[in-house]
């Protein structure tokens, strides 16, 4: 399950730093348009949220995330073969279109995986492992995905895109359906329409200031990197596990978020201010090990304010505001500052800065709202 995860998200995220160079090189759309385009993502996430418990209670729990996924392959095929076999241009619309429904079945697939199968294959005691330990392969595909797409177009086009992101589906979809889910009896009483799976309300506050943070990494992954940045990026990951198990192990709670901030501001800076070899290599290190240890704190803090059986209310709130926070991101650094590195790295410099700042106050109300 962790690995279909991985699998997925590595789909969505080859797309980040490929699609807005074939838009805007191959099919001709303006900065604004591609910028939109990728925000619409972030905003498709939302909709079938609400229909998840619902569901999932109605038709097999991970038949539910099968078909979500299935469907995202089938769409990006679909796209491939416009492209590609028919070698259409394709209308702002339709693509705003593409976008807004390949985040709404990647939202449900999602939300589906991490807030009810993943943690129905465990024993509760180790549910907690398992939402971590499947996170951080979600995390890893924020390096290995751009990283492998942009190899990918180099090499061969951005049709080898198209397909190796239907490819990562389909294997993620045959391990989801290699893992055995039995029956269970749907309540009575199911409503069509609810927020179980889908919204903590009371963790708004944390999820203003995850998605804050994340704004601010959209913002970064809409420059032009190459694949030595991502790279670099799961360096930082990988660091960040080991300080996690090594550094922070006995540290105030408190500190991993902060230093994490700390050390993407640095990154920032150094961008921003430097020009040197060595930045290239320790500002994505920073920035990975950044997103890690904030990840990882972000997501305990969540399951942590949960009440009784809404675990999976807080993985699927954690998701959306991590996604959907780089989607927007993304499609403001495109659209509206592209071609301004130094304009959007001070930007996102001020919503990291903010964000510190802000997390000072959250997490004062998160120790007087948690609720394990």
């Amino acid at each position: 399950m962790a690995v279909a995860n991985l699998l997925l998200t590595m789909a969505v995220y080859m797309l980040i730093p490929t699609m807005p160079i074939w838009l805007t090189k191959q099919q001709g759309f303006s900065n604004l348009e591609t910028g939109v385009a990728m925000g619409a993502y972030g905003v498709g996430l939302f909709v079938l949220g609400a229909f998840v418990s619902f569901l999932v209670q109605r038709f097999r729990r991970n038949l539910v995330c099968i078909w979500s996924a299935a469907a995202m392959a089938a769409l990006v095929g679909v796209s491939y073969y416009l492209d590609v076999q028919l070698c259409r241009k394709y209308e702002f619309y339709w693509m705003v279109l593409q976008r807004f429904t390949f985040g709404s079945l990647f939202g449900l697939a999602q939300m589906v995986l991490t807030s009810t199968l993943i943690i129905d294959t465990c024993e509760s005691y180790q549910r907690t492992e398992a939402n971590h330990s499947a996170a951080w392969f979600g995390r890893f595909a924020l390096s290995l995905g751009p990283l492998t797409g942009l190899l990918l177009m180099r090499y061969i086009g951005f049709q080898a895109v198209w397909l190796t992101t239907v490819g990562l589906i389909v294997v993620a979809v045959v391990l989801i359906r290699l893992v055995h889910f039995p029956f269970r009896t749907p309540e009575d009483d199911v409503q069509m329409i609810g927020l179980d799976r889908f919204f903590l309300p009371h963790g708004f506050p944390l999820f203003i200031n995850l998605q804050l943070i994340m704004l601010a990494v959209g913002l970064l992954l809409s420059l032009p990197f190459s694949e030595h940045f991502y790279a670099m990026m799961m360096v930082g990951f990988l660091l960040a596990l080991l300080a996690q198990r090594f550094v922070f192990v006995d540290a105030e709670v408190k500190s991993e978020v902060v230093t994490g901030l700390i050390v993407i501001n640095a990154a920032l800076l150094m961008l921003l201010t430097r020009t040197q070899q060595i930045v290239a290599y320790a500002a994505p290190i920073f920035v990975g090990f950044g997103l890690g240890v904030i990840g990882s704190r972000f997501l305990l803090f969540f399951i942590k304010l949960s009440r009784h059986c809404q675990r999976g209310t807080s993985q699927s709130t954690f998701m959306l505001g991590w996604e959907s926070g780089i989607a927007w991101g993304l499609g403001l650094g495109i659209a509206l500052f592209n071609g301004h590195s130094q304009e959007l790295l001070l930007t996102a410099l001020t919503l990291t800065i903010t964000s510190l700042v802000m997390y000072n106050y959250t997490h004062n109300w998160f120790a007087k709202h948690k609720n394990r």
